[in-house]
Parts: C-alpha cells; structure tokens; sequence
C-alpha cells in the first residue's frame, strides 16, 4: 500500500508543479528534444521546397524575418506566400548550436546557428555559403505541439561571390 501512495503522491506533485509553469527535468528534456526536431525539421523542410510543412510548424499569428533581413511577415497564411513568392533554388541549410530554454511548460525561447548554402535550382554546385547566421525563436506548446511563435533570423556573416 505504501508504493501506491508513494506514486500518488509523486504524481500529485508533478501535476502541481506542470499547473504552475514549472516541470519535472524529463519533461523539461522531452521539450527541448521536441524544439531542437522542429528547428532541425525547419531546415530540411526548407531545402525540399515543402512550404505546406514548413509553414505548419508556425502559429496562425506567427512573426517571421528571414536571416537576410527585410519586413516581419505575420501571420501563417503570408508566411507560406513569402516562401512560394521566391525564385526556385537549391539550398541546403546547416543548422547547429541549438540552445533550449524552456521556460514554462508551454513557452520556450532558442537560438541556433545557420550555415546557408544556396545556387540556382538546376545547380550542381555552390561556390560557398551564401550566408552565415542564425534564428532566435520564441516558441508556443499547442495541442500540435511545439511552434514557432516568433522566428528571427540575424546575419554574422554574409559571404561576397565577387
């Protein structure tokens, strides 16, 4: 009866805590796996021109700026005509340095780090990164899961052709 009560009382506790914001560190590390996928996911999903995926991983009333720069784009619906609205290319983005911070059980912020290479669609070959950058997020938990709520993108570098 006693390891009954012991597990009651544990989940008791784990449920008080999730009410109030704050998480057990499984869960905490389920999180930021779940926000690195989908960070992950985002670039993949850029290279192979699926705007109808890559879109989906925002909120309806999600901010975007591309790393180039330029206007925020709001909303999900702009956000995918922004991505069908450019010329077709080949790209391949490297995205590494992934920090999580969950900061409750349903908001997080991270930041990562982009290596871009791009060329022409029909390309065979990119002479060397087109740019050197990366996004800070803001991430929202739904009941999709996790999304980007508000995606910036910033250069360190950009690299001349000339």
């Amino acid at each position: 009866m006693r390891a009954a009560e012991d597990f009651a009382r544990r989940n008791a506790q784990r449920f008080a805590l999730q009410a109030t914001g704050f998480m057990q560190p499984i869960d905490r590390l389920i999180a930021e796996q779940d926000i690195s996928r989908l960070i992950t996911q985002f670039g993949l999903l850029n290279d192979s021109a699926d705007w109808a995926a890559v879109t989906a991983m925002f909120t309806d009333d999600a901010r975007f700026i591309r790393p180039a720069g330029g206007d925020p784009v709001v909303g999900r619906d702009a956000i995918r005509a922004s991505f069908e609205s450019r010329p077709p290319r080949k790209s391949c983005h490297l995205i590494t340095n992934i920090v999580v911070d969950v900061i409750t059980t349903d908001e997080a912020s991270a930041r990562s780090t982009l290596v871009l290479y791009a060329a022409p669609a029909g390309a065979s070959e990119a002479k060397s990164p087109a740019l050197i950058g990366g996004f800070r997020d803001r991430l929202v938990h739904t009941s999709d899961g996790w999304k980007f709520a508000e995606r910036t993108g910033f250069l360190d570098l950009k690299v001349s052709l000339a």
